[in-house]
C-alpha cells in the first residue's frame, strides 16, 4: 500500500500522526498540489474527490478522507485501545468534537486561507470577504476550546484521541498560515497544545 500525500498539509498531517501514534509505517509519494498532479485523471481515477491524502491499498482499492484512512488502520490493526475511543459514550464524545473541530475549525481554516491568499485562484472563485469573515468565526472557536480545556489535559476524553489530532493541527495551521495566535490570549489552549506537542510520536516527525 502506499499514501499519495503533501506531507506539510492538515490533512496529511492529521494522517502521519495518527499513524506515528498507531507506530505503523507506510510509504509515502509527494503529490504537487500547487502543479495541478491531483487535478490529472490518472489522479481522479483512483480518488473521488481529487484530494490528498489517498490511501492506494495493494490490490488497487483507493480511500479518501482523512478520517475514512485513519478509521481503516484502527479497524484493520492489533490494538489495545482506540484513538476514537473505547466505550459507546467515548466513541460518541471523540467523534462529537472531531466533528467540532473538522466543520469549525479546520474546514474554515482552509477557507479562510484560500480565499485570502488566492492561492489556487486559477482554478476556483477566490473571495476575499469571505476569507476575512471565515478568519473571524475561528476567532469565535478559539473561546469556545479554552472553555472546554478549563481542567482538562485532552479535548475530548480523558485520554489522547483523534480530536486532540485535528486540534493540534488546527491550531498549527491558524498561527503559521493565518496569524492566529493563542499564547497570553488562552491559556488553557497554549498548555494542552504544549502537551500535544511533546507527544514523542509527534515530536518524531518535526
Amino acid at each position: 500500500m502506499i499514501i499519495h500525500e503533501l506531507a506539510p498539509t492538515p490533512s496529511a498531517r492529521r494522517v502521519s500522526i495518527f499513524l506515528a501514534e498507531m507506530g505503523i509505517e507506510v510509504p509515502r509519494v509527494q503529490i504537487d498540489l500547487r502543479g495541478g498532479d491531483n487535478l490529472k485523471p490518472e489522479f481522479r481515477a483512483k480518488s473521488v474527490n481529487g484530494r490528498i491524502p489517498m490511501l492506494e491499498l495493494d490490490d488497487g482499492t483507493c480511500l479518501c478522507e482523512t478520517m475514512a484512512i485513519c478509521r481503516f488502520f484502527d479497524a484493520s490493526s492489533p490494538r489495545t485501545s482506540s484513538l476514537f475511543g473505547e466505550t459507546p459514550l467515548e466513541q460518541g464524545q471523540v467523534e462529537m468534537w472531531n466533528r467540532i473541530l473538522e466543520l469549525e475549525g479546520i474546514m474554515v481554516a482552509f477557507q479562510a486561507f484560500r480565499n485570502l491568499t488566492g492561492v489556487f485562484r486559477d482554478r476556483e472563485r477566490c473571495v476575499e470577504a469571505w476569507g476575512v469573515e471565515s478568519r473571524e468565526r475561528l476567532e469565535e472557536l478559539l473561546p469556545r476550546l479554552e472553555a472546554r480545556l478549563e481542567g482538562r489535559k485532552f479535548v475530548a476524553i480523558d485520554r489522547f484521541s483523534v480530536a486532540d489530532i485535528t486540534g493540534y493541527v488546527l491550531l498549527d495551521f491558524c498561527r503559521q498560515r493565518l496569524e492566529l495566535e493563542t499564547e497570553g490570549r488562552y491559556p488553557n489552549l497554549s498548555r494542552w497544545y504544549q502537551t500535544i506537542h511533546a507527544r514523542p510520536a509527534i515530536a518524531a516527525l518535526g
